[in-house]
């Protein structure tokens, strides 16, 4: 059965772009959200097996909605990959503080991006040739 990753990301050509790339190159079933209130309800109503989550989101932010992710006993489990295009070594350690399952950085390479992710989160990718 294929893995099921939420996209949560502001962006509409991130979300395009990234969700092409997960079912294409990886075969997963991809769900998307616009924010961090929707990626919730979505995370909470659909369970999926990871959440890919912008940093940078107008009102709640990618921090702010893993923290909120972390306090219902239904997502607090769901593995979170941050993306960000923030690479400063303060912002990665703060990051890092936070527990997520890995950080990948924009611009991505949608060839490559299930490769970081299932690497992220223990995974293997069946069939998958770099």
């Amino acid at each position: 059965m294929p893995r099921r990753i939420l996209i949560i990301d502001d962006e509409d050509d991130i979300r395009q772009v990234a969700a092409m790339s997960l079912e294409t190159v990886a075969g997963w079933n991809v769900l998307t959200a616009s924010s961090g209130a929707q990626g919730i309800r979505r995370a909470q109503d659909e369970q999926p097996d990871a959440i890919l989550l912008d940093v940078m989101m107008p009102g709640m932010d990618g921090p702010s909605t893993f923290l909120e992710l972390r306090k219902s006993r239904d997502t607090a489990k769901i593995p979170v990959i941050l993306l960000t295009a923030k690479v400063q070594g303060p912002d990665q350690k703060r990051f890092a503080s936070l527990g997520v399952s890995g950080v990948l950085f924009k611009p991505f390479d949608p060839m490559t991006l299930a490769q970081q992710m299932s690497e992220a989160l223990g995974w293997k990718i069946e069939g998958y040739k770099p």
